[in-house]
């Protein structure tokens, strides 16, 4: 066997010219795969990355390129759900002359939604509290409940608020349930099934399937939790829905946040979703002519300042990415972020290293041990640079940590869904909050300061090791782009 093999190996490269047709074959591959990446106007480094890993892999780098390459998603259609008009100045917000004014301009101009306020705002710490909020909300809804989730977990919680939702639709409560189709891949028509029985609603985020001639949508995942009921009540953080988030389940449970809201504010929240149900569905906006999407303004103004951040691949502005650098940028004392993936592009690097040389205290904290080796790695090689600028830097364990929020000074919060890394900027569809005033950052500062007391603060001097450390972190450094 292996002297036929190697005589046809002998004979291959025997054929005249060989090599020169190779060559020119492998042109033939790269020029075409090359102006495809091109003009795609990525960043350079990622636009390399692309470039350098398919030269690698000829002709197979077409199917993987056209399968998670990026890509950019018209839809504009939707925004006529949203206003333009110019940024309302509401004195729960901020007065004309505030310094707060440009960071809510930025927000408007870059996702559509204006700043609002806030009648209420809860802060809640791991799922148990979570899901039990939830499932009140659902309880008490008369109208509607409209439920997105990235995962959504066919197990003891999943199976909990489908119930849940069951038991509203059968009292004639309009329920609409949209999942992400690969987030919630375990997910199977049976568990559904009872859901649409009931009156219920069901949709897919980018099916998973493929069509002719038509790229699929696998690298780009709605990444929101949402749950509005009779837009009134909005719950949305960074939470799915699974016995992995939930402490009374499991000791290893996700250290997570979320966050229960009322007032004004959940009209931004309701905007998303039904942008995102139109979307995904296909329908138009006459699919919700029997629901009371939003009640009327009474003309009264909650007492804190919020204003929705929505972001995705369907806008170049990069919303929720802009608006942390600005953010940070902005700040004059401090600036503390938790995320489970840390993964920064060039601004936001500059944006955390410069703040820490200027002096202000600035604090980072990241799982010990995320889910993914490779991210895991990949934020740990910009550890160095950090510390050297006087950045503190800290490694939460044994749990894994996936709350995702910022604090900067003693007046503004960024809290959601969105991790800060690459994908969650421009790949995933996202949504954070951004909140102004004492009372929600004084909160969620006393839970950082638990937080960064339940972590390792990481060394200046520590062990480098080049085989254990120094080149993995080097490596997965190479993949930021990418992930």
């Amino acid at each position: 066997m292996l002297s036929s093999l190697h005589s046809l190996w002998d004979a291959f490269w025997a054929i005249p010219h060989i090599r020169v047709w190779l060559g020119l074959a492998w042109l033939a591959y790269l020029i075409p795969l090359c102006l495809w990446i091109v003009l795609q106007k990525r960043e350079p480094v990622a636009t390399l990355s692309w470039l350098m890993s398919l030269s690698l892999l000829p002709y197979v780098g077409y199917l993987v390129y056209f399968l998670l390459g990026p890509q950019k998603i018209k839809r504009q259609r939707l925004r006529r759900f949203r206003t333009r008009e110019g940024i309302r100045h509401t004195p729960a917000f901020c007065s004309l002359d505030a310094d707060c004014t440009e960071l809510a301009l930025l927000g408007q101009a870059t996702t559509g939604l204006p700043p609002s306020s806030a009648t209420e705002v809860h802060l809640l710490v791991d799922g148990g509290a979570t899901y039990d909020a939830v499932v009140e909300a659902i309880a008490a809804a008369q109208n509607h409940v409209h439920v997105a989730y990235y995962i959504f977990e066919p197990d003891r919680t999943g199976t909990r608020i489908r119930d849940a939702l069951i038991e509203r639709a059968r009292n004639g409560v309009k329920v609409r349930l949209l999942v992400d189709a690969v987030g919630s891949a375990r997910l199977k028509p049976a568990f559904v099934q009872p859901l649409l029985d009931a009156g219920g609603e069901f949709a897919w985020f980018h099916p998973r399937q493929f069509k002719l001639f038509t790229r699929p949508w696998l690298n780009m995942r709605s990444h929101r939790k949402i749950v509005v009921v009779d837009g009134r009540v909005a719950l949305t953080g960074g939470i799915n829905v699974t016995d992995e988030e939930d402490e009374r389940l499991r000791e290893d449970a996700y250290r997570d946040l979320h966050m229960r809201l009322q007032g004004d504010i959940v009209r931004s929240v309701q905007q998303v979703f039904v942008e995102d149900w139109v979307y995904a569905t296909g329908q138009d906006k006459s699919a919700f002519r029997d629901t009371q999407l939003l009640p009327a303004r009474d003309g009264s103004l909650g007492a804190i300042p919020v204003q929705a951040l929505a972001s995705g691949p369907d806008s170049s502005w990069e919303a929720i990415h802009r608006m942390h650098v600005s953010a940070i940028h902005a700040a004059s004392k401090r600036v503390w972020m938790i995320t489970p993936y840390f993964v920064p592009g060039e601004a936001a690097r500059m944006a955390l290293s410069s703040a820490a040389l200027g002096g202000l205290d600035v604090r980072l904290i990241v799982p010990k041990m995320s889910d993914s080796k490779l991210v895991t790695f990949a934020a740990r090689s910009y550890f160095d640079e950090l510390l050297d600028a006087g950045v503190k830097v800290y490694e939460y364990g044994p749990r894994m940590l996936h709350t995702k929020a910022m604090l900067c000074d003693d007046n503004l919060a960024i809290i959601g869904s969105a991790n800060f890394d690459h994908r969650s900027f421009r790949l995933n569809f996202e949504l954070s909050m951004l909140i102004r005033g004492p009372g929600v950052v004084r909160e969620l500062s006393e839970l950082m300061k638990g937080e960064f007391g339940n972590a390792a603060r990481v060394p200046k001097e520590r062990e480098r090791n080049l085989w254990k450390h120094r080149l993995p972190e080097a490596l997965a450094r190479l993949t930021s782009p990418l992930l």
